[in-house]
């Protein structure tokens, strides 16, 4: 009876074969061919949302701050995240800054364009930036100041480019919030009458290193105006109501920095009272004229 059953397993053992291994199609057809669907072994997967604007190329982003600054770029990166409040591109090739180029950025608080080479601003390029408060062109190669500027700005410095002359029309929609204007080392010669009217909350005025020939028209109806630097030009004469208004007490703040050193005009013949206005009389610096 043993030798029996002992026969017949090794007749089945003989029959069954050598294992052989079975690619991942052999597998899938024995399940068509036993009536089991795919969608009975794996959980179907969700779906995944699309994903938003990511950190453009070489770019580091952190913290709504986007620095793309010194990487070589010829023009303004695109899909740049929505959320960004601070964008520097400084230190790269910008010719142009194009209509578009800042389409999403409703968030955006400062732009930093220093040392680029733009020559070129589309009116509309700043429009979307309804938020913007600091805006940094300097060392670049523009020729007037760009119009259309956000209404929220309250700094803006554009030194060492190209300008030569300052139009009212570039401050006529600015809502009176400039603070801080700075245009040293251009070539300014001239500034329309009326041009700094439209910016009553000025504190500070950076105009040195050009080629004015008189003080700005406008100075003594700011009220708020603090400090104005005026040397290295070619103003040769000072009036008596260049800086201060006719009357004493309508000044809400006092200067604090007047600087018209390095300029023709001869120091003894400007009058006391040119400076009434003044906070302190060594706030005042003239001659060296060379």
């Amino acid at each position: 009876m043993k030798a029996t059953i002992i026969f017949l397993l090794l007749a089945q053992v003989s029959w069954a074969g050598p294992f052989q291994q079975r690619g991942l199609f052999d597998f899938m057809l024995e399940d068509e061919a036993s009536g089991i669907g795919p969608e009975e072994h794996a959980p179907e997967l969700p779906e995944l949302e699309p994903l938003g604007p990511v950190c453009p190329f070489r770019c580091q982003c952190h913290l709504r701050v986007v620095q793309c600054s010194d990487l070589g770029l010829d023009k303004v990166p695109k899909d740049l995240p929505p959320d960004t409040t601070l964008l520097d591109l400084q230190n790269n090739k910008i010719t142009e800054i194009k209509d578009g180029d800042f389409k999403n950025l409703k968030n955006l608080h400062a732009l930093i364009l220093v040392n680029n080479k733009i020559s070129k601003i589309s009116p509309g390029a700043f429009t979307p930036l309804i938020k913007l408060e600091r805006l940094y062109l300097s060392k670049n190669h523009l020729k007037e100041l760009p119009e259309k500027m956000p209404k929220t700005l309250q700094e803006l410095r554009a030194h060492e480019n190209e300008i030569t002359k300052v139009r009212k029309a570039v401050f006529n929609g600015l809502n009176q919030m400039i603070v801080i204007l700075g245009l040293s080392f251009n070539s300014i010669s001239s500034v329309d009458n009326g041009s700094l009217a439209n910016t009553p909350h000025l504190r500070e005025l950076h105009l040195d290193n050009n080629k004015l020939t008189k003080v700005p028209g406008g100075l003594a109806e700011h009220k708020y105006i603090q400090v104005v630097y005026l040397h290295n030009n070619n103003i040769s004469v000072v009036g008596t109501n260049d800086f201060c208004p006719p009357g004493y007490n309508t000044k809400k703040a006092s200067y604090s920095g007047v600087s018209l050193f390095s300029n023709p005009v001869q120091y003894w013949e400007i009058q006391p009272s040119t400076f009434r206005c003044v906070y302190v009389r060594s706030a005042i610096q003239l001659g060296n004229y060379k």
